[in-house]
């Protein structure tokens, strides 16, 4: 008897040392799916216009100037942030309040509307013919010491800034895990555009 009951904890460890390595494959090819996003998508071209005023007639011309950037990436804790537009002011600390639209997607390599599962954000909504049958589309409020966000936004939403538009990337393993979440398959990589509106850290 004793026998047969080590037998079967043996068996039991070696599942779940499967299942945890099958787990660890998994987050690992997404974090090399989100690397090869990140090369990707490292540079944006940027527009403006630059005007030139002649000194000696003082007739104004403008010329439309066009140049690649090179844009910033952050890692905290699992996390990494993407920011597509510089923000302002003060970085969000740790237990700081921030207020931001977003969108959310499920993150297979590449971010496609057929992804988005949430989302307050009226033009993201309207663009990828997002339907809600109660649209919401009031801005989210929250402090970062708050646990109702899931660790991976939460970590990638520290340090942004008032004004910052930016891409919130991270594996299953810091979203929801082994639980299916609405129609968001268990243990998904999940990328979040954000909008930030306002950051305080009184």
């Amino acid at each position: 008897m004793k026998i047969r009951i080590f037998a079967l904890l043996l068996i039991c460890l070696a599942a779940g040392s499967c299942i945890k390595e099958k787990l660890e494959t998994t987050y690992n090819k997404q974090e090399t799916q989100i690397d090869t996003y990140l090369s990707k998508n490292l540079t944006a071209k940027r527009d403006s216009t630059r005007m030139d005023i002649d000194p000696e007639t003082g007739d104004t011309t403008y010329t439309k100037v066009s140049w690649t950037d090179t844009l910033n990436v952050y890692y905290n804790k699992g996390a990494v942030r993407l920011v597509t537009k510089e923000g302002e002011g003060e970085r969000l600390g740790s237990k700081g309040a921030v207020s931001f639209y977003y969108a959310g997607y499920v993150f297979t390599g590449s971010v496609s509307n057929s992804g988005l599962f949430a989302t307050n954000h009226q033009a993201t909504a309207e663009s990828g013919n997002f339907n809600l049958t109660d649209p919401d589309y009031e801005l989210f409020e929250t402090t970062l010491d708050k646990s109702d966000l899931i660790e991976g936004l939460r970590n990638g939403l520290e340090g942004v800034r008032a004004g910052e538009e930016c891409q919130i990337l991270f594996s299953g393993k810091y979203g929801f895990g082994n639980d299916t979440f609405g129609i968001i398959p268990a243990n998904s990589a999940l990328l979040y555009k954000i909008w930030v509106v306002g950051v305080s850290n009184d």
